[in-house]
């Protein structure tokens, strides 16, 4: 449903993105990860077709996202960090604004689904600029879905909400995913949501990807790292160090963090059972997202 192929765009002597490609399949929900600045909002702005690429192309549901704006708008809800709010109007008006520029045919139905769908009922006769940034984050999102698109481009969705209601929009993004094959990219800074959600990660660093995988494989070629959890850990350093494979053996105040050169979890679950093995959990994302984005690019 999005194709991505050798993406570049520069703003000046600054090249923001650099031959960006990849693809992802009708009903996938995909994280696209990336520090600031590393060219997450720049190559979602691009697909929804709000900012012009340098070179390469996007497409949409089988369109050019250049050549056919119109037609991919149709099936594509994109949510930006920073919604473009008209902040005068209320929440009701603003999303039955967006309704209309989207062609939908019933746009009070669907100004009430989608308020539904965020929870903004309660609030949809309020002024956005009276609004918490909370608040602002869901009536951007409510505008993206107002015409059910088949598509969905979300940056940061849950910026700015307390805890609750990240597990509220975390929920409804999971719920829109399932079923009708609807396609998901999504970019967020809380690994959590991205491993809860996401079937597949991109990670972006300064312009380029440097990986691209499921959850389970990603990492690649990366140092692998095993988190121990041991109810005895006296000694245990010493002895999870000899294991075959091993390179380095941490203690992260918590747990015992061990890296191979390889897969080592096997050896290390059987060196460990001796000091009261209470859990094992190989390479987190966490550890590829780092390895990944504070190497230099070359």
């Amino acid at each position: 449903m999005i194709e991505v192929q050798g993406l570049t765009k520069s703003y000046g002597d600054t090249l923001a993105l650099s031959d960006v490609s990849f693809t992802i399949q009708k009903g996938e929900v995909v994280g696209f990860l990336g520090q600031n600045g590393a060219g997450k909002s720049t190559t979602m702005r691009i697909i929804a077709g709000s900012l012009g690429a340098s070179a390469g192309t996007a497409r949409v549901g089988g369109f050019d996202v250049a050549e056919s704006p119109r037609k991919v708008q149709a099936i594509l809800g994109y949510a930006p960090e920073t919604p473009p709010l008209y902040t005068n109007m209320t929440v009701g008006d603003y999303v039955r604004f967006a309704a209309s520029l989207k062609g939908v045919p019933d746009i009070d139905a669907a100004t009430k689904k989608a308020l539904g769908r965020v929870g903004l009922e309660a609030v949809s006769h309020r002024i956005i600029d009276n609004l918490s940034k909370g608040y602002r984050q869901r009536v951007g999102l409510a505008q993206a879905l107002v015409h059910d698109p088949k598509v969905l481009v979300l940056d940061e969705p849950t910026s700015g909400l307390d805890p609750a209601q990240r597990i509220e929009i975390k929920n409804l993004i999971h719920e829109l995913s399932l079923g009708d094959d609807r396609t998901v990219l999504l970019s967020t800074h809380v690994l959590s949501e991205i491993e809860a959600i996401c079937s597949r990660v991109i990670i972006i660093h300064k312009g380029r990807i440097v990986a691209q995988g499921d959850l389970a494989t990603l990492g690649g070629g990366a140092e692998k790292k095993v988190h121990v959890e041991l109810a005895r850990p006296e000694g245990a350093i010493d002895v999870l160090r000899k294991v075959p494979g091993v390179t380095l053996v941490e203690h992260d105040g918590v747990h015992l963090v061990v890296t191979g050169e390889r897969d080592v979890r096997e050896a290390v679950a059987a060196a460990s059972i001796p000091f009261g093995l209470l859990s094992l959990q190989g390479q987190r994302l966490e550890d590829t997202y780092i390895q990944l984005t504070t190497r230099e690019t070359t």
